[in-house]
């Protein structure tokens, strides 16, 4: 077994083959230089991504100074239009798609179902049913930027969203959480809880039930620094405790038995990760409304471009920010003068996969 000293770290090569450790005290990381390659990749595409994003405007700007400004430099005008009026935008919608992508790699690891999802099995539904519910009957979405919007909104949609995460967890429990069982009955609280939210658009005067509608499609038009604090708060304390909290996820790929003869709690560690996904979902649902099917898409598209055998959660964030970034791209420049909520134009790229999933899961159930 060789080993390499690189400073305070150690290359061990001969443990797993193929794969060399590296150790840092009592640290060891398997190096996957797939992993990197993937992860550098989805990088390089977000940051080309908001480039463009950033660029286009009224007042187009290069890619090259756009780059200049967000590293630092550019002219004072450019700094304004790119800082304060773009920037946001594109951030936001970065983070919630970020947010979405773990969140959809968190359930669909804990249920062992590529079709388990947020906005499939019911705790997206929640997250809009209680902020439709403050927008419509208490008011505070007409106060942009103020506090009814900034903090009543997605308290409404966080705690909309666990409820609504507790009563499918509740009831897809037999003694243990079956995935295809969860995915039932999330798509069935899914439908209640969309059936409330049309009753409330029925109910609601018609500004305030336009206004709920634009949210509804899930849009990042007139996002500013308001819009990005709320979300980038939620990831920096919660994607590191799913960072934390992602060794247990391999094992209960497993069944409950086998999960608890390998060491692990798994009543309180599937908890506690539901918790984390509930939260980023809920609060990404919040800040930009529900833009569908990322949390879909992005886990799976991880998982096949790293080879893994459960979605990774650092790669599912960074395809599912770029995701969100490039569809909000083509919503806002591929129609013309026309600008399109950007949770339409990934409703129409995420419905054939979701078809593509529920007939390969057919296929797969039959074999």
């Amino acid at each position: 077994m060789a080993t390499l000293d690189l400073g305070r770290a150690r290359v061990t090569k001969g443990r797993v083959p193929g794969r060399p450790a590296i150790r840092s005290g009592p640290l060891s990381v398997v190096w996957r230089p797939r992993t990197v390659t993937v992860l550098i990749a989805a990088a390089a595409l977000l940051l080309l991504g908001m480039a463009l994003n950033i660029g286009r405007g009224e007042f187009p700007i290069s890619i090259g100074d756009v780059l200049a400004v967000l590293f630092g430099g550019g002219e004072r005008g450019q700094r304004f239009i790119i800082l304060d009026l773009r920037l946001p935008r594109s951030l936001t919608g970065a983070l919630v798609g970020g947010a979405l992508a773990v969140s959809g790699a968190i359930t669909q690891a804990i249920a062992r179902n590529p079709l388990a999802s947020p906005d499939v099995i019911g705790f997206t539904a929640g997250a809009s049913a209680a902020a439709v519910f403050v927008i419509v009957l208490g008011g505070g979405f007409g106060a942009v930027g103020g506090l009814a919007a900034s903090a009543g909104i997605p308290m409404a949609a966080l705690v909309g969203g666990l409820i609504s995460a507790t009563a499918i967890y509740g009831l897809a429990w037999r003694k243990g959480v079956q995935g295809f069982r969860l995915v039932l009955i999330g798509i069935g609280i899914n439908a209640m809880l969309l059936a409330i939210v049309e009753w409330l658009l029925v109910v609601a005067e018609v500004f305030e039930a336009a206004r709920a509608y634009t949210w509804l499609n899930g849009s990042l038009n007139a996002r500013g620094w308001e819009h990005v604090v709320p979300v980038g708060l939620a990831l920096a304390l919660l994607v590191p405790a799913a960072l934390i909290l992602a060794h247990v996820l391999g094992g209960l790929q497993f069944n409950d038995d086998t999960a608890r003869g390998l060491g692990i709690s798994v009543n309180r560690s599937r908890s506690a990760l539901l918790l984390v996904a509930v939260g980023l979902a809920s609060v990404a649902t919040a800040s930009a409304g529900p833009i569908v099917f990322v949390a879909l898409v992005a886990p799976q598209i991880a998982q096949r471009l790293v080879g893994a055998a459960r979605p990774p959660i650092t790669a599912s964030l960074l395809i599912g920010a770029a995701l969100t970034v490039i569809a909000d791209l083509i919503a806002r420049t591929a129609f013309g003068g026309t600008e399109l909520p950007v949770g339409i134009i990934t409703a129409v790229l995420g419905a054939p996969y979701l078809l593509f999933l529920i007939a390969r899961h057919g296929r797969e159930a039959r074999a």
